[in-house]
């Protein structure tokens, strides 16, 4: 519980914002810092200004944490609040009702495509950054991107491309979007769904786009109060589509699936038989709520944003596997293990195509799943440090999938300054530990950018 001189969870121990901007060059570095690490880590994730409360954890400002890798050593780290219109005091919802899609956090992902850095979040448009972290502006692809883009884009691996989509809160609810290898945004295609619901996450595979059409609705009453506007309806029920990849396609094979939401995936891809196979973290009905209520989020009409109403006890969220069948339209549920999961991650290289070793992070720390053995190990962290996300990076020339590293952003629960954990991803072993100069808030997800060769 928290009462009136408590801040709520989102925004006190490893989520408390940090207040200001700070540049520290010269990291202390224990263990060994492999020198094949050339380039730079970036993580976004809410930081709210000082004294501010936007309602949800969803909701606060980005801010960008970058640390520079090289030659063995850990060159610098910054950290820079990405300077939307937003930031500047600029409403999302203009007087007269429309929407000004530069006008949003900026606060969820960071990826690079086409040698541009681009900070995301899905109710705008992507913030230019530089890879110093300097805000250059609202990117939409030469005016072509007219919605809003997902913090979820997926590259293919193979082509080069960018498959994203956007969602809006009137018609086209759900538009696809492809961009080429070079960055061009050449096809932009509306997707028929019911209404308009949080869809954070999709996947690809080879030949097709999988949508996640799930019961987290977007409930005008909830809009202009603070927060997040998104609440659980069991009326509007779960689903999930494939779509073909073929250009100017538009039509959807939905499947019925047990109620549920999925905020990431982790990957998906087309077996020998032609089904789709889909990996996601899944959250049961209570679970969702529970997760939401914590974070700020109402979990019912009416009530408002941090309320808490009694729950049953549930599975937490877990890894899950969705069999969608083509052939004879079935589909097959597997819970892949028990573990608590988020955050899933893959050696992108083969996103879209078959892969083994998924890597997901819990309250114990990071965890490594083998799809084929059905095992798990856990790297643990301490009971007062947390985890973020581990983005893995390949090693050059690799045999193996699992042949590289995992790179985490550590909180601490009691305000110690933050990490950048290093781990050989084969066996969960420490490589390095990046000291940081200041506290690190709990975020959301990064990229390892390469030095361009």
């Amino acid at each position: 519980m928290t009462d009136e001189t408590t801040p709520p969870l989102y925004l006190r121990g490893r989520f408390a914002p940090v207040p200001d901007e700070h540049s520290a060059a010269g990291l202390t570095v224990r263990g060994s810092l492999p020198p094949e690490l050339d380039g730079r880590y970036l993580r976004n994730g809410p930081n709210p200004l000082p004294g501010e409360d936007k309602g949800h954890w969803f909701a606060g400002p980005g801010m960008l944490h970058g640390i520079r890798l090289s030659d063995g050593r850990a060159e610098w780290y910054r950290n820079r609040w990405v300077r939307t219109r937003e930031l500047e005091g600029h409403p999302f919802i203009r007087p007269d009702l429309s929407v000004d899609l530069a006008a949003t956090p900026a606060n969820t992902h960071v990826i690079r495509h086409a040698g541009i850095v681009l900070a995301l979040c899905e109710v705008g448009l992507p913030y230019w950054v530089t890879p110093s972290l300097k805000t250059v502006g609202p990117y939409d692809f030469f005016g072509r991107l007219t919605t809003a883009m997902t913090a979820h884009p997926k590259e293919d691996p193979v082509t080069g491309e960018l498959h994203l989509f956007g969602t809006g809160f009137t018609p086209p609810y759900l538009t696809y979007h492809r961009v080429t290898a070079e960055g061009d945004l050449l096809d932009s295609r509306p997707i028929e769904v019911p209404g308009p619901t949080m869809m954070h996450d999709f996947a690809i595979t080879e030949h097709h786009i999988v949508w996640l059409d799930l019961p987290v609705v977007f409930d005008p009453e909830l809009a202009g109060g603070g927060g997040m506007p998104y609440r659980w309806d069991d009326a509007y029920g779960a689903r999930l589509g494939v779509m073909s990849r073929t250009p100017g396609s538009t039509d959807v094979r939905w499947y019925d699936v047990d109620p549920c939401y999925v905020f990431h995936v982790g990957n998906a891809h087309e077996d020998v038989h032609g089904r789709i196979l889909l990996d996601a973290v899944r959250y049961d009905p209570d679970a969702f709520r529970r997760s939401w209520s914590d974070i700020g989020g109402p979990t019912s009409p009416g009530r408002p944003a941090g309320a808490r109403e009694p729950l049953h006890s549930g599975a937490p969220s877990v890894l899950h596997r969705w069999i969608l069948d083509p052939a004879t339209g079935q589909v097959t549920e597997t819970q892949l293990n028990d573990r608590a999961a988020e955050f899933p991650t893959h050696n992108e290289t083969l996103t879209g195509r078959f892969h083994r070793y998924p890597y997901t992070v819990s309250d114990d720390g990071i965890t490594k799943h083998d799809l084929a053995r059905h095992t798990a190990h856990t790297h643990e962290t301490p009971s007062s440090r947390y985890a973020g996300e581990a983005v893995f990076v390949p090693a050059a020339d690799s045999a193996g999938e699992d042949e590289g590293w995992l790179l985490s952003l550590v909180s601490d629960d009691h305000g110690a300054a933050g990490e950048l954990l290093v781990l050989d991803a084969r066996e969960l072993a420490v490589q390095a530990v990046v000291e940081l100069p200041l506290p690190v808030p709990a975020g959301f997800h990064g990229s390892w950018l390469p030095e361009p060769s």
